[in-house]
């Protein structure tokens, strides 16, 4: 009678194997290019905060290398920043909205002090920039996949040829 493999315990079986296969997972280049144009698109979202939580239920169902798609959306965390601002001017142009005075340290201060009439006042300019990033995120993500896929393929076929020099 043979004995069957004992079972990992809840530890390792909920939250080892977990952590070991997200970061094992996607490695190949065209998963890591996937990881690269998902991440630095996601990371350009424009809502501060939610870049990380956003990366995470994109690139796990996607089963995207997670150190890849997190690197790159920290990367492009200035950008963000950058771009914040033209993403709810373009919405309010887009919507016929009128214009949104936006300063971050009264912003700031007004959400900690009433969220409700905040959430009210900036809702829709952040529903605004939220539609301008959809309508760019599709193309965007397309044009980073396969501008670097090609190099990342051509570095992943240097590093296999150097690994069979050396053996």
């Amino acid at each position: 009678m043979s004995e069957s493999p004992p079972r990992p315990s809840l530890w390792k079986r909920w939250v080892i194997q977990p952590i070991v296969q997200q970061l094992t997972q996607g490695t190949s280049p065209t998963k890591i290019a996937q990881a690269l144009a998902y991440g630095s698109t996601l990371g350009i979202f424009p809502i501060i905060g939610s870049t990380t939580l956003l990366t995470l239920l994109v690139g796990i169902p996607m089963k995207l290398n997670q150190p890849v798609l997190q690197a790159f959306k920290t990367l492009v965390y200035p950008l963000q920043w950058t771009l914040l601002l033209g993403f709810y001017r373009v919405g309010e142009i887009l919507f016929g909205a009128p214009h949104v005075s936006i300063s971050i340290p009264k912003m700031l201060e007004r959400f900690f002090a009433e969220p409700g009439p905040f959430f009210r006042d900036y809702g829709m300019t952040a529903i605004y920039g939220i539609t301008v990033w959809c309508l760019i995120a599709p193309p965007l993500v397309l044009i980073l996949h396969f501008s670097t896929r090609p190099l990342i393929q051509r570095l992943a076929d240097q590093i296999q040829r150097r690994r069979h020099a050396s053996a």
